[in-house]
């Protein structure tokens, strides 16, 4: 009787929830909703009661042709692994991209010159760097005709030493990919304490052969590779720490030669969350969220790669700027805060404007990246859960700009 019941109920689920799988289709979440201060109407993708987390800020959001935004989950398949997925902004639709064992959501790569996913995989001991055919997978899936293992293809076996330290990126050439190892296996990181310092290095593997090679190595813990999206062959990374480091933004050419320090720090400069926003510079944060850091200039910076010349584009108020992100054209930044407040920045003129607020910080961080149109910037937020979960939402820039 028990078996007969649990059959029952398997067959009384939506086919969705029993039978999830790549190419599966789930029902739009999308909705709007009014933001109470700044009255903005802001695009909320996803709603799932286990939570949905976007790409971290570094790393490409939108697919090449800007229809799909991919994100990662932990809770939506009904495996019960983390796997990708992505919501296409006009409709809402959310296709589910990966499923089985061992993929490693915090590695998702779109790529900017074709409609291709790559992450790692870890099955049997052994990590795998794999291509998604997102193009195929998107037809068969709108088609209902998606054929089982039709889409991923293995671009290279991973030594079986390879232990991640601040994921992978892609060459601005896509034609090959970078990966932080840590060298040695860290002891454990005490509660709440900083990050244990090992060597660390960065490996490229060529994405048509599998050769994988060194570039770097370091005496310090990898953190946040980056390959600057517009000039094949450059790599900024950082020194991890979960706190602040000595020195923590790196910048190497991808044959080795020419590292150094980008933005060399003073005893009391706390630095963080880089991401490059154009050929020639990097955006960063110097923190100013303690009285004492802002005995110092503080706020959203800006360095040029070539020169070392920095624009400091203000700080905010409370506890200050926490990450941000920059238009290519060099005209728009845009910084969240402590408190959950988006703010727009406008480079030429120093202008302010906040965008929304209220989005919690938690369970992480908003980590606000522009769209490739310039016309929203994307978020999770913890606004409609209290800092429960995390949904992902469009913040509309205003067209007056």
């Amino acid at each position: 009787m028990r078996k007969m019941a649990l059959a029952l109920m398997l067959t009384a689920l939506p086919l969705q929830a029993a039978y999830a799988e790549v190419g599966q289709r789930f029902p739009s979440e999308k909705r709007e909703i009014v933001d109470p201060i700044t009255k903005a109407t802001l695009t909320v993708l996803t709603s799932n009661p286990g939570g949905d987390s976007k790409i971290y800020q570094t790393h490409p959001q939108w697919t090449s042709d800007g229809r799909h935004i991919i994100f990662r989950s932990s809770k939506r398949a009904a495996d019960g692994n983390g796997q990708a997925f992505a919501v296409e902004q006009a409709t809402g639709t959310i296709i589910q991209l990966t499923e089985g064992p061992g993929v490693n959501i915090g590695t998702l790569n779109v790529a900017r010159r074709s409609n291709k996913l790559y992450y790692l995989r870890t099955q049997d001991g052994r990590t795998r760097l794999i291509e998604l055919d997102l193009d195929k997978l998107f037809a068969d899936s709108a088609a209902g005709k998606v054929t089982k293992g039709g889409y991923e293809r293995e671009m290279a076996l991973l030594p079986a030493d390879y232990r991640d330290s601040g994921g992978f990126t892609l060459d601005a050439d896509e034609k090959t990919a970078y990966l932080g190892v840590v060298l040695e296996d860290p002891p454990p990181r005490p509660q709440g304490g900083p990050v244990p310092q090992v060597p660390s290095g960065i490996r490229a593997v060529d994405l048509q052969t599998g050769e994988y090679r060194k570039v770097i190595d370091v005496p310090f813990r990898m953190g946040h590779v980056q390959a600057n999206p517009f000039v094949p062959g450059e790599i900024i990374y950082c020194q991890e720490t979960g706190g602040d480091a000595p020195q923590r933004m790196h910048v190497v050419k991808a044959d080795g030669t020419g590292n150094r320090p980008l933005f060399p720090e003073a005893p009391t400069d706390w630095v963080t969350h880089e991401v490059v926003v154009d050929a020639d510079h990097v955006m960063f944060n110097l923190m100013g969220h303690t009285p004492e850091l802002r005995q110092r200039p503080t706020g959203i910076m800006v360095i040029n790669l070539r020169d070392g010349s920095v624009q400091n584009l203000g700080q905010n108020e409370g506890r200050g700027f926490w990450h941000s992100d920059g238009t290519p054209d060099g005209r728009w930044a845009v910084g969240d805060d402590f408190d959950g407040t988006i703010t727009l920045i406008d480079r030429k003129t120093g202008a302010r404007t906040v965008l929304s607020s209220g989005h919690f910080m938690r369970p992480d961080h908003t980590h606000p990246n522009f769209s490739p149109d310039g016309k929203h910037i994307l978020i999770q937020s913890g606004m409609l859960s209290q800092g429960k979960k995390l949904d992902l939402m469009l913040v509309p820039i205003p067209a007056t700009r």
